[in-house]
């Protein structure tokens, strides 16, 4: 009896933890100009380009997302506290030390894919 209690337990907490369905967009990405930094960001925090951070136009500020550098294969995990980017075309703006990671900072631009899970309301 208490095996089966617990096989009702372990599906029922897998069953919560699988309401985040995993989205993906490509697009263009860029980063932030060292003009930036230590400005208010739309979230209120400081803008700091030391720090794995971005800026999407509709993802909830905290949303982790992972950004992939399509040319190169490198990726980074940032957090969204920022809106933007104000270019059309583009899809996500990173900090310095993320574009640093992701090889992207003589470019200033570079195809990539973003990859969140978006919650369930």
């Amino acid at each position: 009896m208490i095996i089966r209690h617990s096989v009702i337990a372990a599906c029922f907490i897998i069953g919560l933890t699988s309401c985040a369905r995993k989205i993906t967009e490509t697009g263009k990405g860029s980063y932030y100009a060292d003009k930036f930094q230590g400005r208010t960001t739309s979230s209120g925090a400081k803008f700091d380009q030391h720090k794995m951070t971005a800026a999407h136009k509709t993802l909830p500020f905290g949303t982790k997302v992972k950004v992939v550098n399509l040319a190169n294969g490198r990726s980074v995990n940032v957090t969204i506290n920022d809106r933007g980017p104000f270019v059309p075309g583009r899809i996500i703006d990173v900090s310095k030390k993320a574009a640093k990671k992701l090889g992207m900072v003589n470019a200033g631009v570079a195809n990539v894919e973003i990859r969140y899970k978006k919650k369930k309301k």
